[in-house]
């Protein structure tokens, strides 16, 4: 009986704390859980969203921010979304490539000409329809962060060509245009989740991974992997989402507040990532990386024909079509 007893304690306490949205004396609270450290600029963000939330709903919404994958993994959190025991969790938008259609055309290599030409798709109309394309799904999109460029980092072989990625093992996330980039470029993709990256780094499973400055640094990547060529193969945005039933339950005067909160963040977000890139360099440089600076038009010819695997797919290579003329437009 007391086995029991116990056993209840604790279903208990794990439903408060996996508990999306609670309600008492007129204010609501959303758990919003993710992977980052908390020195990240996306976690920062995050941070600042949650503060500029209580602000302006004047205490009556909530965002509770479970960093470091306290309550569980990437895909545990999306899981968790989906069945509503969450609220929030960011994701890289590979991750949701599983789910919808949309989002494999973000990972396509050199799709983005220009930061400038990313932010102007993310922020418009195009961004809204990949955003809400995840609803049949219980989930919905609420914004995109900027997390700049991936590029290549080595343990021991400098990438100044596509060549030199032959024969080496490359962490990937589990994303199929992640995977077919690397193996463009002719490495071996391996797909590691990233809280195990480290280790996999430290032991030799892998030869090296692909990530932005930032996360290169605060990883600590970077005092296994001495050099980082910045080829910047793609430009793969992340993603803040919520849970579809949590969403729907909300009022539209909390919806609003929740609104105006996240895109205030968005904007601090890349204030903070673009200090965090620049003084990242600086710290893995100062640690004993070699920082280089290949050109780039060897990897993008190697990944030319991405786009045309798509043209017999009407509604992505229309969207990949849109993305392209964005760029043109005043």
């Amino acid at each position: 009986m007391r086995q029991l007893k116990r056993l209840s304690f604790l279903f208990v306490v794990i439903s408060l704390i996996l508990n999306g949205c609670i309600v008492d004396t007129g204010t609501k609270s959303l758990k919003l859980a993710h992977g980052l450290d908390p020195t990240h600029p996306v976690s920062q963000a995050m941070e600042f969203m949650a503060e500029r939330c209580d602000e302006i709903s004047g205490g009556k919404l909530i965002i509770e921010t479970y960093p470091s994958g306290q309550l569980g993994s990437e895909q545990q959190c999306v899981e968790l979304l989906q069945i509503g025991s969450l609220a929030i969790t960011k994701v890289s938008s590979a991750v949701l490539e599983s789910f919808t259609e949309e989002f494999k055309v973000l990972g396509i290599p050199y799709l983005f000409r220009s930061k400038e030409h990313a932010f102007k798709v993310l922020d418009g109309p195009i961004g809204d329809d990949i955003l809400l394309s995840l609803e049949p799904y219980w989930l919905r999109g609420l914004c995109f962060y900027d997390a700049g460029a991936r590029s290549f980092y080595t343990i021991d072989k400098p990438i100044y060509h596509p060549d030199d990625l032959a024969g080496l093992k490359i962490r990937v996330m589990k994303s199929i245009t992640s995977m077919e980039n690397v193996k463009a470029q002719g490495g071996s993709p391996t797909p590691i989740s990233w809280g195990e990256l480290y280790t996999a780094l430290q032991s030799g499973v892998v030869d090296g991974a692909e990530n932005n400055p930032p996360s290169f640094y605060t990883s600590h990547h970077y005092e296994v992997c001495k050099y980082y060529s910045l080829n910047e193969h793609t430009m793969v945005p992340d993603v803040l989402i919520i849970s579809k039933n949590i969403w729907d339950d909300l009022t539209e005067e909390e919806k609003k507040w929740l609104q105006q909160a996240i895109d205030e963040s968005v904007v601090k977000q890349r204030e903070l990532w673009a200090m965090s890139e620049a003084e990242s360099l600086r710290k893995v440089e100062k640690a004993g990386v070699t920082i280089i600076h290949p050109d780039k038009a060897p990897f993008a010819e190697r990944v030319m024909a991405f786009r045309e695997r798509y043209r017999d797919n009407e509604k992505l290579y229309s969207l990949i079509q849109r993305i392209s003329a964005a760029e043109e437009e005043n």
